[in-house]
C-alpha cells in the first residue's frame, strides 16, 4: 500500500457530482433495507472526498483499529472495488437492531449478525453503483460481496491484491446508517483500476480536462 499522502487533483464541482451520485444511491438503498428489516432505515451522505490509498484506514482511526468490512470486486467498463467500512463495534450495533425482530431460536446468533452486515453492505454498494451507472452510461458489475471482520489496515490490503493496476487515489463517500434511534458512520470507498476515475468524471460532464 502506498503510505503518501496527496492533495486531490479533483475539483469542488467534480466531487460533488461524485457525492451526489452517493445521495441517489444511498436513497435507493434506504428503502430497500427498509424493507428487509422492516422498520425504517435512513442513509445519508454528509460528506465526499478524494484519499490517497495512505489515508484510507485513518477513515476507522488507524491501521490497527478493528473494523466490519463488506467488499465487492467490480467488473465492466470501470472495474476495481468498492468497500463498506464500519467501526467494529458500531457495526455490531447496527447488525443488533437489524436483526433484533428475529426469533433468536431460528438462527446462530452471530451468524445472523454478520449476514445482515454483509447484506447492507451488498445493498447500499449496489445500489451506489446502480446510481453511478445511470448517470455516466458506464456498465459496473458487482461480484459476490465479502465480509471480513479485521484490522482497517488488512482489510484494505485485500481489496488492493484484487485489483490488478489501482489508481493512488480512491473516492470516499461518508454514509450515515440510522435506524431506531441508533446512529452509525461508515464508510462507502471506491478502488478503481488505473484510468477509471478520468472516465467516470467525464461521463458525469466534470472531466478533468
Amino acid at each position: 500500500m502506498n503510505n503518501g499522502k496527496r492533495k486531490s487533483t479533483l475539483s469542488d464541482i467534480q466531487v460533488d457530482a461524485l457525492k451526489e451520485v452517493g445521495n441517489i444511491g444511498a436513497g435507493n438503498a434506504g428503502i430497500a433495507l427498509s424493507q428487509i428489516v422492516g422498520e425504517k432505515v435512513t442513509l445519508s451522505i454528509p460528506k465526499a472526498s478524494v484519499k490517497s490509498l495512505g489515508e484510507v484506514p485513518m477513515l476507522a482511526g488507524g491501521p490497527e483499529v478493528p473494523v466490519a468490512g463488506v467488499f465487492m470486486p467490480i467488473e465492466g467498463n470501470c472495474p476495481g472495488s468498492i468497500l463498506l467500512l464500519l467501526e467494529a463495534n458500531g457495526a455490531m450495533s447496527l447488525a443488533e437492531r437489524m436483526v433484533e425482530k428475529v426469533p433468536p431460536s431460528e438462527h446462530e446468533e452471530e451468524t445472523l449478525k454478520r449476514s445482515a452486515l454483509q447484506e447492507a453492505g451488498s445493498i447500499l454498494a449496489g445500489a451506489y453503483l446502480r446510481a453511478l451507472g445511470q448517470l455516466t452510461g458506464l456498465f459496473f458489475r458487482p461480484s459476490v460481496p465479502g465480509f471480513a471482520m479485521d484490522m482497517a489496515g488488512a482489510i484494505i490490503d485485500y481489496v488492493l491484491v484484487s485489483i490488478e493496476d489501482n489508481e493512488e487515489e480512491v473516492f470516499v463517500v461518508e454514509v450515515d446508517f440510522e435506524i431506531s434511534g441508533l446512529k452509525v458512520e461508515g464508510h462507502l470507498v471506491l478502488f478503481p483500476e488505473r484510468g477509471t476515475l478520468s472516465m467516470i468524471l467525464e461521463r458525469l460532464g466534470v472531466g478533468r480536462g
